[in-house]
């Protein structure tokens, strides 16, 4: 192993991104091989398995380096992110090798998210592709201030200069509005090493840096710029009285004695120890895993935001921020989430969908919803307050993800602009007079039971079954109809899939209100998706919920078509319908399941009072 020491030199971070097949893999391999990290024994393992491939002229196919997986190597394509570790005299680099093809997106923006510059390619038979603009677009949402251009395969175009003039300013202009700090555009052949660690004899036209150079001389980010902020990872206590809260530090540094503020609690206290592997230490800085003890016993949990006393976070609950969506699924406004800021984990969803960036103009475009890669502007609101800051001040502090409740899946990736001022003004104003209270006034508990299934299966008139008969025997109920709200309170929405979210989650929380005011609450609705469904049990919150399925053939709920819906749906009169041109997602574990093919009405309304029986809902009177 040949190579400088990498004892006192600075580390610098950065993302090599792009289209699929611009070379990205090759080009790192080459700057592993140029900078004599390899083995004998490895550069022998590396020409035997280069054999029979594209080579240049060292007898080496230099992406085998970077692409580990084995899919990766029979496709000849990165699919997941490759991290590098290589240096030069001037300083050490960790380079994030990340996938060209669309659907692996997700992944560039992981190998983003920690990068201080962004190593962008283009092929210079392509130019500048709908990828390669997405992924710039990308790397300047997530805060890179420096890109550098490489217009890659010189060699296949004859080392052109003006081939490579028209790519680099017409990336100058794409760019203009981006607010990267700094471009840098070289012509290069990563194959041959033209212009990546020697300058190439082809092209002496080019009169910049070579590739080496221009990493070697880009300046780092300002490591321990801002003010100290601390994630609580987990508390650490012994059977000695100690009591430590662990975290990494992502912003600024912290010393003994230093006051802080613990949000979003607000309380405040000050630092007694700074607790690390190696012993107690009087400071610690950005990027250290430290535990930090206070002079106070204060509640502390995981997720809270150790923060300095001078400068505190922002908390809020809602907040304007640019999203990057990842998944098949698209997102409609209300759907809810589990959003995960730092390490706090809170429900949250999109209240509005500002616009979409169009990647090729960079204009913003009205939308409903975002597709998959696709970049917008979002509000974002919370179920309760976290501490944050504005991404363009702190990376971490003002990052977020969302996750798929029922999948587990990473579906989104957010940078926080600025948090909404409702968000920040308005409170939750607690009264004497709980629901329970209220409920008991009416010999009952309060709950919410909510029907669901398809059009015609009979959740009216079951619903109306079941009221009547609790009236009759004194108990308070509502029926909110999916019929009667869409002619008042939702009388703007249509059938669209976004519609749909939003129809089921404001019957959500009208349902809330009212069972909150100790009623029963029967929700007649087809409400097709899982996904708002399971949102309409947490917004419930400690309100019994009850999901109950109406559970009839399509064939019957068609054969009965009370409306006449069904024969419009199938003569094209009707878009979007369940059941017909849109889907209709069973509940895996319904709470109750109502099988109405072969019973009555009166016997499927008697056996969900016999549930709300059972469940202490009904109490005796």
């Amino acid at each position: 192993m040949h190579g400088p020491s990498v004892s006192n030199k600075g580390l610098l971070r950065f993302i090599t991104c792009g289209s699929v097949d611009d070379g990205k893999s090759t080009l790192i391999g080459r700057l592993l091989f140029d900078s004599q990290l390899l083995s004998d024994s490895q550069l022998s393992e590396l020409r035997r398995d280069s054999r029979n491939r594209v080579t240049g002229p060292e007898g080496v196919d230099f992406s085998l380096l970077v692409d580990g997986l084995m899919a990766e190597r029979e496709q000849g394509i990165t699919i997941d992110v490759a991290y590098r570790f290589f240096e030069t005299a001037a300083r050490r680099y960790i380079v994030a090798d990340t996938p060209g093809h669309e659907q692996y997106t997700r992944n560039m923006v992981t190998g983003a998210s920690r990068s201080e510059l962004a190593l962008l390619l283009a092929d210079a038979r392509k130019g500048l592709l709908r990828q390669t603009k997405r992924h710039a677009q990308i790397a300047a949402l997530m805060g890179i201030p420096r890109v550098i251009l490489a217009v890659n395969k010189m060699d296949l175009i004859g080392f052109d200069a003006g081939v490579f003039d028209a790519i680099s300013t017409e990336f100058s202009a794409f760019a203009a509005t981006l607010g990267f700090a700094e471009i840098c555009s070289i012509p290069v052949s990563a194959l041959q090493g033209d212009n990546v660690r020697r300058r190439s004899a082809n092209m002496p036209w080019f009169k910049g840096p070579v590739l080496l150079e221009a990493l070697d001389s880009a300046e780092n980010g300002d490591a321990i710029g801002g003010p100290f902020r601390m994630s609580v990872q987990c508390i650490i206590r012994t059977e000695s009285d100690f009591r430590g809260y662990a975290g990494l530090i992502n912003g600024g540094h912290i010393s003994v004695g230093d006051d802080v503020i613990i949000c979003p609690s607000c309380a405040r206290s000050r630092v007694s120890r700074i607790v690390t592997f190696d012993g107690d230490r009087q400071t610690a800085d950005l990027g250290q895993s430290v535990i930090i003890c206070l002079v106070d016993d204060i509640d502390v949990s995981r997720g809270d935001v150790l923060v300095a006393a001078d400068a505190p976070a922002i908390i809020a609950d809602q907040f304007a921020a640019e999203l990057i969506w990842m998944d098949e699924e698209p997102l409609y406004s209300g759907r809810g989430y589990v959003l995960r800021v730092g390490t706090n984990a809170v429900n949250g969803s999109a209240t509005e969908i500002d616009n979409i960036v169009d990647v090729e103009t960079q204009s913003r475009v009205p939308a409903k919803q975002i597709r998959l890669n696709e970049i917008g502007r979002v509000k974002i609101a919370t179920d309760r307050t976290v501490a944050f800051d504005e991404y363009r001040n702190n990376r971490d502090m003002g990052s977020f993800i969302l996750i798929d409740r029922l999948s587990n899946r990473t579906v989104g990736a957010g940078m926080i602009v600025h948090p909404l001022r409702r968000g920040q003004n308005i409170h939750v104003q607690k009264f004497d007079i709980a629901s329970t209270v209220r409920a008991q006034m009416k010999g009952q508990r309060p709950a919410i039971v909510w029907l669901t299934g398809l059009s015609g299966a009979g959740k009216s008139t079951i619903a109306n079954m079941v009221e009547w008969r609790l009236t009759q025997a004194g108990r308070h109920c509502y029926i909110l109809d999916g019929d009667n709200i869409r002619h008042g309170v939702n009388k703007d929405l249509g059938f669209t899939a976004a519609d749909r979210v939003e129809n089921i989650r404001r019957v959500a929380e009208i349902a809330r209100l009212l069972a909150d005011a100790g009623l029963i609450v029967i929700v007649s609705l087809i409400s097709p998706f899982i996904r708002e469904r399971a949102m309409a049990r947490q917004l419930a919150g400690d309100i019994d919920f009850l999901e109950v399925f109406v559970d009839t053939p399509l064939a019957i709920c068609e054969a009965r078509d009370p409306k006449h819906l069904y024969a419009k749906a199938r003569a094209g009169a009707i878009l979007n319908f369940t059941g017909v041109n849109a889907p209709y997602e069973p509940p895996p574990m319904a709470d109750l399941t109502l099988l109405t093919a072969n019973a009555s009405p009166e016997s499927l309304a008697e056996l969900l009072i016999d549930q709300l029986r059972q469940r202490g809902i009904l109490r005796q009177q």
